[in-house]
């Protein structure tokens, strides 16, 4: 599977003959869009991949129809037809899947659309962390296995002179006492991870190669929804001739570019539906980025890169942005429909209360006594509400408050017993009450069943005299 893996980022910019290029992450869904806007009654039209029929449209016959079994099978379940612009769909993307797709006109075979799929996967990595990149092997039966960084070699195995060796000294040391081989499987392992060791690497056994692109996270940044979020780039001035960029998402979609060569700075509002218009803002001298008035849309992961050479990215920093709701404050009530009591001292007497909260999001909602945490409950839904129960004595003096927190923020409520609970006094006479009723009720029935026993008594002794 090596030698269809491909997963460098390379060639940003190259439309030329292979039309346009997308990148579609491992286990994503692409749509290469046909470019029409209907299809008419007498098209023919056809999908390839790699010269190979895939898909064809006859509109005059009214049959869409998708070829599953080419390439041995790889696209089975994963080709949908717009029946409206003949636009495919491919889901469940794999590194099988790269390549270059074609829509043809079958009358005069000529490509109307071109496209150059590129398939990537990733491994995130915070810096200071250490990661695993693995070969896939059970075992070693290979005789050369290489592993290199940008082209230069940083590890290999050779089994015939049964050497297991790294080289620490590549690019500037910038590995040096942080690159492990594993005996058994070939994978590396790099520890201790910065900046400087983000960008790609392939693992070479005889002709095959597997790559990866190692992404060193710099920070994670929470923040509320409606508030503004700036991306450091961590540069006091963007030197001449450089070119960076803004990548967003799995689709590393290009939010913004700088170009000291032409003195350009552009800002791409247009992409992703629009979910970035009027939002973002490039500083001219640094380069960082600025989201404005941000939303739970534009939560992921953003890239600031520096393309090199054309064909290899090097990634400067990367973030993950989460971005949580305003949390609303919580409400504290008493149930009053219960009015309880453990014994019949009315100093025990309980007072039911409920914290509630709706449409909260990816929260935690909890009852403290003090600063002592008694219970809580946690959810990740936007759209669900929250209730969590309390009962505590009428009599009790400590304080109790409820809080409702996410990573940035939280609200809290305190809790007045004396307001929402009813006071002793109150208690013995709401419990005192329904005690009196209730003996009221038993003394009555009691007294009814002796006159139906006396009754009965009476008669039975008449009875008997009268038989006498």
């Amino acid at each position: 599977m090596f030698d269809r893996f491909w997963f460098c980022l390379c060639f940003w910019r190259l439309v030329g003959v292979f039309g346009e290029m997308k990148y579609v992450k491992i286990g994503h869904s692409v749509t290469l869009n046909s470019g029409l806007s209907e299809m008419m009654d007498e098209d023919l039209i056809q999908w390839r991949s790699e010269n190979r029929l895939i898909a064809e449209i006859n509109v005059t016959a009214g049959r869409f129809s998708v070829y599953e079994d080419v390439h041995k099978g790889i696209f089975r379940d994963r080709l949908k037809l717009d029946d409206k612009t003949g636009s495919l769909t491919i889901t469940n993307i794999t590194t099988e899947h790269a390549g270059v797709y074609r829509l043809y006109t079958v009358e005069t075979n000529t490509v109307i659309e071109s496209f150059l799929l590129r398939v990537y996967d990733e491994i995130s990595v915070k810096e200071g962390d250490s990661v695993t990149l693995n070969s896939d092997l059970t075992e070693i039966d290979y005789d050369r296995i290489q592993w290199e960084f940008e082209n230069s070699l940083i590890a290999e195995i050779n089994v015939t002179a049964g050497r297991f060796s790294v080289n620490d000294d590549a690019l500037d040391g910038r590995f040096r006492d942080r690159l492990k081989l594993d005996d058994q499987t070939g994978s590396l392992i790099i520890t201790n991870i910065t900046t400087e060791h983000a960008g790609r690497y392939e693992l070479v056994i005889d002709r095959m190669r597997k790559s990866f692109f190692l992404n060193a996270v710099n920070e994670e940044i929470s923040v509320k929804k409606g508030d503004s979020v700036t991306l450091n780039s961590d540069r006091i001035e963007i030197m001449n001739g450089v070119l960076i960029e803004w990548r967003f998402g799995a689709e590393l979609t290009l939010l913004a570019e700088i170009s000291k060569r032409g003195d350009g700075f552009s800002v791409y509002k247009d992409v992703l539906d629009e979910r970035f218009r009027d939002r973002l803002k490039l500083d001219n001298q640094t380069g960082s980025l600025t989201i404005t008035n941000i939303t739970t849309e534009h939560a992921g992961r953003y890239l600031h890169i520096r393309p090199k050479h054309l064909n290899l990215n090097q990634s400067l920093k990367a973030f993950r942005v989460s971005v949580y709701a305003r949390l609303p404050v919580p409400v504290i009530s008493s149930n009053s429909s219960q009015c309880s009591s453990s014994s019949s001292s009315s100093s025990e007497q309980n007072c039911s209360l409920v914290c509630s909260v709706v449409n909260v999001g990816h929260v935690t909602l909890s009852w403290y006594k003090g600063n002592s945490l008694l219970s809580s409950i946690s959810v990740s839904d936007l759209s669900i509400s929250l209730s969590l129960p309390l009962e505590v004595e009428y009599q009790d003096k400590n304080s109790y408050s409820c809080v409702l927190n996410n990573p940035i923020s939280n609200q809290t409520q305190h809790l007045d017993i004396t307001q929402l609970c009813h006071t002793s006094a109150d208690s013995v006479h709401c419990c005192g009450s329904t005690e009196a009723v209730i003996r009221l009720v038993l003394s009555a029935l009691v007294g009814v069943a002796t006159v139906i026993f006396l009754v009965y008594d009476i008669r039975s002794r008449r009875a008997e005299q009268d038989q006498t």
